[in-house]
């Protein structure tokens, strides 16, 4: 009886089990898969809430602006009321007095 190569008994052994070490195979891939994918939706889980965050500052940002806004228009408002129904005016160079103290 003669020995046979060990790469020959090894060949034998792939082709007789073929099935199961392609299920091995697939168990494997899908393995990773979903440790690749559950790292995907990690980070974009963290991308989403820098996100929520950055919007709900610049939903701060935008209320103060409208108030900053509301106000000045009241300013002007109060302006221009002042202009027309008292006829009041802006004082120039010549009519300001500085008052300095000793």
């Amino acid at each position: 009886m003669a020995a046979r190569p060990l790469v020959f008994d090894i060949w034998q052994d792939i082709v007789r089990f073929i099935v199961t070490y392609l299920l091995l195979l697939f168990v494997v891939l899908s393995a990773f898969a979903v440790v690749y994918y559950s790292h995907v939706n990690r980070l974009t889980t963290s991308e989403l809430e820098i996100l929520r965050a950055k919007k709900d500052e610049l939903n701060i940002e935008w209320r103060n602006l409208l108030l900053e806004q509301n106000s000045l228009a009241e300013h002007s408002a109060i302006e221009s009321k002042a202009k027309h129904l008292l006829n009041m005016k802006r004082p120039n160079s010549n009519s300001e007095v500085i008052v300095t103290l000793d």
